[in-house]
């Protein structure tokens, strides 16, 4: 019979969607898990272990048991037990919501085994609460813009300009085009860099290379592209008229990435262009007086950039000083960044001896040298957290302290392509990291957990086929901003470009239900679509399913909602829903064919049911003791046992 084990993992549909959280009214007090102790549990399962002599101890006693493994304390004596455990002042309400909560199944006693259950679900899902929701924002798929300029060229590298406002965004493909965006990925200028000018023709000299890097020069409003062909292209982007300003070429290697530092407190102080290049060194230009210019003018034709041959560099001595530190890699350098407040150089490669260095621009003291198999192909470090993140061919996510070279603190492992870039975006204490296969996840820095995984579907994506990256796919821009500036991540695929928007806030949706005077009935125009709804007679609760997947319980007498449980099917749709036997136990059913159960007294989740297909529920009914019946458009009917959370039997 067919079902979703012919699929390799039936269990997929769980396994990626959103973790649902719960919002529990005030008003309902201490939870028994908060108020318990190490101690307090120690005493108890005595308790349950020794229990009082007296003919209740054999009383509903399972046939088989043996000892006292199989005894059950009945209300009166679980109340007992807790005074003589926690205090005699515990109020009878809270041991009676305790006594509930643990036995589900109404049999009217509890057992060691059903308390320890009880809790273990309470403090996992304690835990998993406590870890923060991913920074981003973007519910489905991403603002995705096409870049037809590039011609079918991946774009390198995406830098924002945000001086002289407004925000502004440059790609710079593979071929050398140019692109200028606003902030709502509309297109206002495209340029080509120039080639070269000994060509026959120079109107229609073309840029015959492919781009390496490039980078913001914000202090002087330009910005460098470097080029296999051993150069240097500096862009003017202060005005709306683009263009090329000065070409630099004639270097003895090629430049593979790049660097800008300079004093924001002070613009007018010297600058710092870093360039990591092919051979594993690196070349420091200090730009002495950058408000007057990078390099000493010479007179051009109109519309030409100014050329400098580089070994004619030392003419501009009184504008830029150079400086080369060779060898300090045995591979091309893919990353270089630097740190002004220890003068530090940073640079990765995917040498298996000198993966990622730091070392200080004096050369006075020995460098961090971190050694790892098949190196680094991105990294990024935070100098306030000292933080180093790295990933590369092996598809591990590594973060490491800033003077531990031996190991790393932790290993992130999900990725199943190479790594090409990550970010570290600390408003939230979270990483992103980007794979070859245009997936994206979120990572906290605290816990090491994965927080979510976004695929992203650009057009240039092809069944069976891992799309084309330029060297650098990340652009994250966080706090500080530009006013009405929200933070947000740039992707760049091919000749496409994702926008993802992020929070700034650490937690988002947690916590508890304000108790600021009565909630919104059910039909409160401003909540989301209602789905489905029933009432607990036992309970005297309206339960209500809604589109955005959350489930509340509302008290009929007061009109509070008790009990709110967002995402209980991740994003998908809840469909329908129904109440066990003892009107204790919620199933809901969602549109991607999931179908969970549910406590209603804590709103804990029991069980996960194995999905038939991955079609809508359309249906759910509950038998006698914990039997249930499910359909859907999946054209079957499936049974499951409820309390051992399997199915049963499967039939047309």
């Amino acid at each position: 019979m067919y079902t979703l084990r012919k699929n390799k993992n039936p269990w997929g549909l769980y396994e990626t969607e959103i973790p649902h959280s719960r919002l529990c009214d005030p008003a309902s007090g201490v939870s028994p898990a908060e108020k318990l102790t190490i101690e307090h549990l120690q005493l108890l399962r005595n308790a349950f272990s020794c229990p009082k002599a007296g003919p209740q101890i054999h009383e509903d006693r399972p046939k088989g048991s043996r000892g006292n493994e199989g005894h059950g304390m009945k209300f009166q004596e679980f109340r007992e037990v807790l005074r003589s455990v926690i205090g005699p002042d515990v109020e009878d309400t809270w041991v009676e919501r305790f006594f509930g909560e643990v036995d589900i199944s109404c049999t009217g006693q509890v057992k060691w085994q059903q308390l320890c259950s009880y809790l273990l679900l309470e403090y996992t899902e304690r835990e998993r609460a406590s870890i923060p929701r991913a920074a981003l924002l973007t519910v489905s798929q991403p603002q995705i813009k096409h870049c037809s300029h590039n011609k079918r060229e991946p774009t390198v590298r995406v830098v924002a300009v945000s001086h002289p406002p407004p925000l502004r965004y440059i790609s710079v493909s593979k071929g050398g085009q140019i692109t200028v965006w606003n902030s709502s990925l509309h297109i206002l200028k495209t340029l080509r860099l120039a080639g070269d000018p000994t060509e026959e023709v120079a109107n229609t000299r073309r840029f015959r290379g492919w781009t390496t890097d490039a980078v913001s020069m914000g202090n002087v409003h330009k910005v460098a592209i470097a080029t296999d062909c051993r150069d240097l292209h500096f862009v003017n982007v202060s005005t709306g008229n683009v263009f090329e300003d000065v070409h630099l070429f004639g270097f003895r290697s090629v430049p593979t990435a790049l660097c800008y530092w300079h004093d924001v407190q002070c613009p007018e102080r010297p600058s710092l262009l870093l360039l990591g290049d092919e051979k594993g060194g690196v070349h420091l230009m200090w730009f002495l007086n950058p408000s007057k210019g990078l390099f000493k003018n010479v007179a051009t034709k109109e519309n030409d950039p100014q050329r400098i041959f580089f070994p004619d560099l030392g003419e501009h001595s009184n504008m830029v000083s150079y400086r080369h530190i060779p060898n300090i890699h045995q591979e091309p350098i893919n990353r270089v960044m630097f740190e002004p407040s220890a003068n530090v150089i940073m640079t990765s490669s995917e040498s298996d001896t000198t993966s990622v260095v730091f070392m200080n621009v004096t050369l006075k003291q020995e460098p961090y040298i971190w050694k790892f198999k098949q190196g680094a192909k991105c990294f990024d470090y935070n100098a306030s957290l000292q933080l180093m993140v790295t990933g590369g061919c092996d598809r591990a996510v590594r973060l490491w302290t800033r003077f531990v070279t031996t190991r790393p603190v932790a290993t992130l492992l999900g990725h199943r392509t190479t790594v090409l870039d990550v970010a570290i975006y600390q408003p939230v204490g979270q990483i992103f990291s980007y794979s070859r296969d245009a997936e994206l996840k979120v990572w906290d820095i605290s816990s090491h957990h994965w927080l979510k995984t976004v695929c992203l579907q650009f057009p240039c994506k092809q069944p069976g086929r891992i799309p084309e990256h330029g060297n650098f796919p990340f652009l994250l821009l966080s706090p500080p901003l530009p006013e009405q500036t929200q933070a947000h991540l740039v992707v760049g695929c091919k000749d496409h470009l994702a926008v993802l928007y992020l929070a700034e806030t650490r937690r988002g949706g947690g916590g508890r239900l304000t108790d600021e005077g009565r909630e919104p009935g059910p039909n409160h125009q401003s909540g989301p679509a209602l789905c489905c709804a029933l009432y607990n007679s036992s309970l005297r609760q309206v339960v209500t399913g809604h589109a955005d997947s959350s489930v509340s319980l509302w008290d009929v007498e007061t009109g509070r909602r008790r009990l709110q449980i967002l995402n209980a099917h991740g994003e998908d749709e809840l469909t329908c829903m129904t109440l066990d036997s003892s009107h204790r136990r919620l199933i809901t059913g969602a549109r991607n064919g999931t179908i969970k159960v549910w406590n209603l007294l804590n709103g804990l989740n029991l069980h996960k049911l194995e999905p038939v297909t991955n079609s809508e529920v359309t249906g759910l009914t509950c038998l006698h003791d914990t039997q249930l019946l499910s359909v859907g458009w999946s054209q079957r009917v499936a049974r499951y046992d409820i309390a051992a959370a399997k199915v049963k039997l499967k039939a047309l």
